[in-house]
C-alpha cells in the first residue's frame, strides 16, 4: 500500500487552505448555528468552484470521479476550518449511495453545489444533519432508500450541527449502500484528524504567549509533554486513515474494518487534542466568546457520529476474529 499523498493532492489541499484561510469560517459557523445560512451556502458554492463537492460524484454524472484518498485530503482540510453543514453526507457519502443505487439525478447538481444533501441511517446515524436547508433528503432503512421530510429539531452539543428526525415520505428502491458507509464514516475520521490537528495547532501558539511565573507555558516540561502525546496520536491515526482510504480505493475485503479503525483513531485523537487543548487556555477556551470552543464542541459532536466508538471497536475485533477463523 501507498500511504503517502501525491504532490497534485498536496497541492489541492493547499489550493483549499488558501481559500478557507481568508474566510472567516468562525463567523460563518456561528452565523450557521443561528440559522442565518447565506454565509455558509456562500462558502459551499466556493468550494465548489474548486471541485471538492464534485469529487465523490462519477465523472459521466458531471463530477470527478476522485479517489477516496482526494476525498480524505480535501475533507482533512475541511475538518481543519470547522466547515458547517453536511460535509460528510453531501460531499462522501451520499454521491457514492447515489451513484451504486442507480439513483442519479440529483448527482449533477451535488457536483456543482447547486444542491447540498443529507443522510440518515438508523440506527447508527438515526438523525439527518442540517435537513431544514438540504435539497436532497434521504434515508437509507432495511436495504431500501426513502425519501423523508424534517420532523422535529433535535438539540446538540455543537450548535452548528442542526439535526432533524426523519418522517420518510416515498420509497425510492434498494439501496446498494456498502460502500456509502464506508466512504461516510472515512470522511467522518478526516473531518475529525482535520479538526485535531486544528486544535493542536492553536493550542502549540497559546502555549508560547500566555507566561507564566513570567515565562510562556509552553517552557513548562508538563506542557510539553501533553501536547507531546497529542501530536503523537495524531500522528499515528493519520496512516490508518489513508491507509484505508487506499484500502478502499482498491476494493479490498479489509476496507470496512480499515475505515472503522481510522474512525476510532482519529477520534481518540482528537478527543485527547480537544481535552489538552481546554487544559492549555484554561476556562477561557470553553467559553461561547472564544473561538476554541467551536472545534472542541465539534469534536465532542463528531465522535459519536456515524457510529459510536464501541460499535466501531466492535466491527474491527469481529473483522480480526473472522479473518484468524479463516486464516
Amino acid at each position: 500500500m501507498r500511504f503517502t499523498v501525491s504532490p497534485e493532492q498536496r497541492d489541492f489541499a493547499a489550493s483549499i487552505e488558501d481559500l478557507l484561510r481568508d474566510v472567516d469560517t468562525p463567523t460563518v459557523v456561528r452565523a450557521w448555528a443561528r440559522g442565518e445560512h447565506q454565509p455558509g451556502l456562500a462558502l459551499w458554492r466556493r468550494l465548489a468552484e474548486l471541485g471538492v463537492t464534485a469529487l465523490a460524484v462519477p465523472e459521466e454524472h458531471d463530477g470527478i470521479g476522485a479517489s477516496a484518498v482526494d476525498l480524505a485530503v480535501a475533507v482533512e482540510v475541511l475538518g481543519r476550518h470547522a466547515v458547517p453543514g453536511p460535509v460528510v453526507e453531501s460531499i462522501a457519502a451520499l454521491p457514492v449511495l447515489l451513484a451504486d443505487s442507480g439513483d442519479t439525478r440529483w448527482l449533477p447538481g451535488l457536483a456543482s453545489g447547486e444542491l447540498i444533501g443529507t443522510l440518515a441511517w438508523p440506527p447508527q446515524v438515526p438523525y439527518a444533519l442540517d435537513a431544514d436547508i438540504a435539497d436532497v433528503r434521504l434515508c437509507v432503512s432495511d436495504g431500501s432508500l426513502h425519501e423523508f421530510t424534517p420532523a422535529e429539531p433535535l438539540s446538540s452539543v455543537d450548535s452548528a450541527r442542526r439535526l432533524s428526525a426523519v418522517d420518510v415520505t416515498m420509497d425510492r428502491g434498494t439501496a446498494k449502500a456498502r460502500r456509502a458507509w464506508r466512504y461516510g464514516v472515512l470522511a467522518c475520521a478526516a473531518q475529525l484528524l482535520g479538526a485535531g490537528r486544528r486544535l493542536l495547532d492553536v493550542s502549540v501558539e497559546y502555549a508560547k504567549q500566555r507566561s507564566q511565573y513570567g515565562n510562556p507555558i509552553g517552557g513548562y516540561q508538563a506542557v510539553k509533554h501533553l501536547l507531546a502525546d497529542v501530536v503523537t496520536q495524531l500522528e499515528l491515526a493519520r496512516p490508518l486513515l489513508y491507509g484505508a482510504a487506499v484500502s478502499l480505493d482498491a476494493g479490498h475485503a479489509s476496507a470496512e474494518r480499515d475505515a472503522s479503525a481510522a474512525r476510532v483513531a482519529c477520534a481518540d485523537a482528537a478527543y485527547l487534542a480537544a481535552r489538552t487543548a481546554l487544559q492549555v487556555h484554561g476556562a477561557i477556551g470553553y467559553t461561547a466568546e472564544h473561538d476554541l470552543s467551536l472545534w472542541l464542541t465539534k469534536v465532542r459532536a463528531l465522535r459519536s457520529a456515524w457510529g459510536t466508538q464501541a460499535w466501531h471497536r466492535r466491527r474491527v475485533l469481529d473483522a480480526l476474529c473472522d479473518e484468524r477463523r479463516t486464516a
